[in-house]
């Protein structure tokens, strides 16, 4: 079957370890070998991640550094297409990869519209507003005070609408996701889960999730193990526990996966890598029909590419 997976940290990992090899490095949980043997044609969202210890003066330095990383390292192979339309993606053949460039949190952008633009230009099609703590743009998740979008975060939001760009609303924080919600015309939550299920700050409350939904969103469900069960450990059988719930909420054909690969250090049982994609796709099968489960590994982000 073919697989979408809407996040992956990859490009960080890379940046923080030059000397990580793409090709089959086993540090990595999403590399070239993992998804050639896994999936018949695959997407994969590469994240650009600016860790908080970068000094703001050098973050939009380092998303180059980190997109020159996935020109140079990551499509050398010919047979990885990068992905700049819906078009694109529709072309992809059998066995071939596509590859989406996003952003998670602007704090590379600073408040400098030029500079979103330039990455638009550069390949991005997906824009996370935050992290978890305070940019220019809005609070994340994690910050005390909980404010919701400033001016400058309006203007983003209205230039990914004007561009046909994600609203990625993944770790922004509640008041956020509400003025968010209001004027993205293409939101989506690219690894998060159901708070319902599992009470985590990370994760959407019912409300949030149906008004997801009812902005014709996606929601890409992450195998972090604390976002599955307030734990550090979890397994399959949790991932279809959120996808029960969200299919409850009415997203059955809005539900897909994000699953922070090379952002965590711990993964639910039997889903070590990319590889287990498989693993994953034998349990779906036995518990959902197969129509159900080609939205949730492939279609239902497929349909939704605004750009």
């Amino acid at each position: 079957m073919n697989i979408f997976d809407a996040h992956c940290d990859v490009l960080y990992k890379m940046w923080l370890n030059p000397h990580i090899n793409f090709y089959d490095d086993a540090s990595l949980h999403t590399n070239y070998h993992y998804l050639k043997q896994t999936g018949e044609k695959n997407i994969q969202c590469f994240a650009i991640y600016i860790p908080a210890a970068v000094h703001e003066d050098n973050r939009f330095q380092v998303a180059l550094d980190m997109i020159d990383i996935f020109y140079e390292k990551i499509l050398i192979y010919s047979d990885i297409k990068l992905l700049l339309s819906k078009d694109d993606a529709h072309k992809l053949k059998a066995n071939e990869i596509g590859a989406i460039l996003t952003l998670e949190g602007c704090d590379a952008i600073g408040r400098d519209l030029t500079k979103l633009k330039t990455l638009f230009r550069l390949g991005v099609r997906s824009v996370g507003l935050t992290w978890n703590e305070a940019n220019a743009v809005a609070d994340g998740v994690l910050e005390p005070r909980g404010a919701g979008l400033t001016s400058f975060g309006e203007k983003v939001i209205q230039l990914n609408n004007k561009f046909h760009i994600w609203t990625d609303a993944s770790h922004l924080s509640e008041k956020g996701f509400w003025d968010m919600i209001e004027i993205a015309d293409y939101p989506i939550a690219s690894h998060s889960n159901a708070q319902s299920i599992a009470k985590h700050p990370r994760n959407l409350t019912d409300d949030q999730i149906r008004a997801l939904f009812a902005k014709n969103g996606v929601i890409g469900l992450t195998f972090v193990p604390e976002f599955l069960t307030g734990a550090e450990q979890a397994s399959l059988h949790h991932i279809f526990k959120h996808i029960d719930h969200l299919c409850f909420l009415g997203g059955e054909s809005q539900i897909g996966f994000g699953s922070d690969f090379d952002g965590i250090d711990e993964t639910p049982y039997k889903l070590n890598n990319y590889s287990c994609y498989q693993r994953l796709i034998e349990e779906l099968l036995r518990h959902y029909p197969e129509r159900i489960v080609k939205g949730l590994l492939y279609n239902n982000f497929l349909k939704r590419i605004p750009f």
